[in-house]
């Protein structure tokens, strides 16, 4: 697909520039990796000049360009570096990049030989090239136990290797005010200095925001399969559906999956917060899982949202979540509109990261170079 598509002007995409500092508008970043934008949203948000996203998913690009359009979207397949892409890049400040982590995680066989894994050393390659003065490499946790450690110990000490001084953080979302218990692995490597975790620590939120709290104000859809485009049906009951609902007079990509009537009756068996251990013993195998039948807990912050399996379910509607309802969960907000086909957009939104503990991040690193 022609690059040049993703770099058109979208004029009706939200550029949220209330939310951003003007002084910090000096540092600019690229995203690789970048899907749909969430990393390089929330650095946006934060003030960051985001000058390209680099992907070779072209749906996810799309979404990309239409939430960031100020932004170069390059497809492109990081696996081999080329002179013609590091000349698209120029001089950045900040390298932002959550390389594929499937073959990190649980659900993957966690495999060294993975060509996903291969494309840590592109990452690696571009940093020696574009030397940024901060690196940020997003991803699951399990990498830090792949090959006993060998694997994340190979970036530490590439990264070291080109003047880096880094640090290797545990987060939860949740505790930086994401409605999402989803645990993430962040290298952050700096040039001048090491990272402020402290700076970071701040930002934490004192109680975490329940499921209920993120998407109660969407409508259900129970007897409404809904649209490409909905309006709110009621007022926003939470200070975090305010934020979501900012700048947004639509709801967009908010359209339910129409189950079989078994996977129906299956799920309104399943009460709020619970799972396939809920069902009659004739059900609890019919898929043969163990996250299978689970419906999210109203009163707490929802479990990772995966990448469109269709194993959770809504605390109440017997469905899976709507895309709009994951990427609330993702923290974005409701004007970052997902383009492409559904299942696509499922990914899009599982994949990323969100875009509030993005920004939180970017705040602390913006803190940090400047004391």
């Amino acid at each position: 697909m022609d690059i040049a598509l993703y770099n058109k002007n979208v004029s009706f995409a939200k550029k949220d520039e209330d939310q951003a500092n003007e002084n910090n508008k000096k540092f600019t970043a690229i995203d690789l990796f970048c899907g749909a934008g969430g990393l390089a949203f929330g650095f946006r948000n934060a003030g960051v000049n985001i000058v390209a996203g680099i992907d070779n998913n072209n749906e996810a690009l799309v979404t990309f360009k239409h939430n960031i359009p100020e932004a170069k979207a390059i497809s492109y397949d990081l696996a081999n570096i080329s002179d013609e892409l590091i000349s698209q890049l120029g001089h950045v400040d900040i390298m932002l990049g959550g390389p594929p982590c499937q073959g990190f995680s649980i659900a993957g066989k966690r495999q060294s030989t993975d060509p996903r894994n291969l494309l840590v050393q592109s990452y690696l390659k571009l940093v020696e090239v574009l030397s940024p003065r901060v690196v940020v490499i997003e991803n699951v946790p399990n990498i830090l136990s792949m090959e006993n450690g060998e694997f994340a110990n190979n970036i530490i000490s590439g990264l070291k290797s080109l003047g880096y001084n880094v640090d290797v953080h545990k987060l939860n979302s949740a505790d930086f005010g994401v409605p999402q218990n989803r645990k993430r692995v962040i290298f952050i490597a700096m040039k001048d200095k090491h990272f402020d975790l402290i700076a970071l620590e701040k930002k934490k939120v004192g109680e975490a925001i329940t499921t209920e709290a993120a998407i109660s104000d969407l409508p259900l859809l129970n007897d409404n399969l809904g649209a490409e485009e909905i309006e709110y049906s009621t007022p926003a009951k939470t200070k975090y559906q305010i934020n979501m609902r900012k700048d947004s007079q639509i709801i967009s990509n908010h359209h339910s999956v129409d189950h079989k009537p078994q996977t129906k009756m299956i799920i309104a068996m399943v009460p709020d917060g619970g799972n396939y251990k809920a069902l009659p013993k004739e059900y609890q195998l019919t898929r043969k899982v163990n996250i299978a039948w689970t419906r999210m807990n109203s009163k707490k912050p929802c479990f990772t949202i995966d990448a469109g399996h269709n194993h959770h379910f809504h605390y109440k509607a017997d469905r899976v979540p709507t895309v709009r309802e994951c990427a609330r969960i993702q923290s974005f907000p409701d004007n970052f509109v997902f383009m492409g086909k559904r299942t696509s957009q499922y990914r899009q939104v599982g994949n990323a990261v969100p875009p509030i503990l993005a920004q939180k991040i970017a705040e602390a690193i913006i803190e940090t170079i400047g004391s």
